[in-house]
């Protein structure tokens, strides 16, 4: 009798939380190439974390809501998240991963903070932090002939300048090289508008981006990430 061996890869569920709306665009895009399509085997879900932030300030005295640092709002969000999927989501069968923006933060330091929210849990999900850094439009500038097919008209001088997550206003950049009048005529026109285009922008980028050449090393944590947290056992028979 010949024994064959076979490869088998557990199904396993995905709760990606990302920063914003455009995060969200953004990943619905790229996770699917990364992971499979969806139930194929795995399953996941992208949720934007602005609208979970908004529900815990719903729950808190308005005037702690105001005053609060965005940092604490997105702490408190993310512990009680954490916690219910602590309870709902076992480590074999699903992963919790929180994507945010680095912004001005130091990097190791920040994203140890996200991962130590996990720490006093009990039970406590299977759980990552990564971040965009700076921003999330990094990951977008990570693919220049992205970004150029997506907007024939691109300043390419000006892509070809960025210095890949570095810390230089990285949306503005990426407006710079596409929006017309840019950056300086959209951070005049300010939000909800700068909300809008920097969606847009995830929209018509990311169709076109290579997440395995992706140049932005932060990406390729975040992808190096959630592929180490599915299991791969084998099986003969």
């Amino acid at each position: 009798m010949v024994f064959r061996r076979l490869s088998i890869i557990p199904s396993m569920h995905f709760e990606i939380l990302v920063e914003d709306a455009s995060g969200k665009i953004m990943l619905e895009t790229l996770v699917p190439r990364i992971l499979g399509p969806k139930g194929k085997p795995h399953k996941y879900r992208i949720i934007n974390i602005q609208e979970l932030k908004h529900r815990t300030m719903m729950r808190m005295p308005r005037q702690l809501a105001r005053t609060l640092p965005w940092d604490a709002i997105l702490f408190e969000t993310l512990a009680q998240q954490l916690k219910g999927y602590g309870r709902s989501l076992p480590p074999d069968k699903g992963a919790v991963i929180v994507v945010v923006d680095a912004d001005w933060h130091d990097p190791l330091a920040f994203r140890q903070q996200l991962e130590d929210l996990a720490v006093p849990l009990d039970p406590k999900p299977l759980y990552m932090a990564r971040l965009a850094i700076e921003e999330g439009e990094a990951w977008l500038l990570g693919d220049p002939e992205a970004v150029i097919a997506a907007y024939p008209f691109a300043k390419r001088y000006v892509l070809e300048q960025y210095e890949q997550d570095s810390e230089c206003g990285t949306w503005e950049w990426l407006a710079d090289a596409i929006y017309k009048g840019g950056s300086d005529h959209l951070t005049a026109i300010g939000y909800p508008e700068i909300g809008r285009v920097k969606c847009m922008w995830a929209k018509r980028i990311s169709p076109y981006i290579d997440v395995e050449t992706n140049r932005s090393p932060s990406f390729q944590e975040f992808r190096r990430g959630l592929l180490s947290l599915i299991p791969d056992t084998t099986a003969e028979g």
